[in-house]
């Protein structure tokens, strides 16, 4: 094959032919429940979209869907902006209830012991 050639023909869309992509970016967890979360990032989610969250929980880790229920600018810097994100999880199969749950409840046991 000739360099510069593609493999299939690709072809124009006319008009709009909506999508999405999932990237990996770092989140911090500031606060968590059992029914959400509210995260720190470095750039704006979309109020009510969904997106996967892996959290790590201790020794385990999940990964949790979530609604983004808001979503605002928390501190402006020189080279960048900090967004403060509230996530309500959605379709939480309940082993990841349990588990989210048995972390919080260890936090707590921790924190009053």
């Amino acid at each position: 094959m000739p360099e510069g050639r593609r493999h299939s023909e690709r072809l124009q869309i006319l008009g709009d032919l909506p999508g999405a992509a999932t990237v990996h970016q770092s989140i911090l967890v500031k606060e968590l429940s059992g029914r959400g979360a509210l995260i720190q990032t470095t750039f704006p989610l979309v109020l009510n979209s969904i997106h996967e969250f892996r959290l790590v929980l201790g020794s385990q880790t999940v990964v949790v869907k979530g609604r983004v229920v808001h979503c605002r600018v928390e501190e402006v810097d020189a080279d960048s902006l900090v967004y403060r994100t509230g996530v309500e999880f959605v379709d939480m199969p309940d082993w990841v209830s349990t588990t989210v749950t048995g972390f919080l409840a260890a936090l707590k046991d921790g924190r009053q012991g």
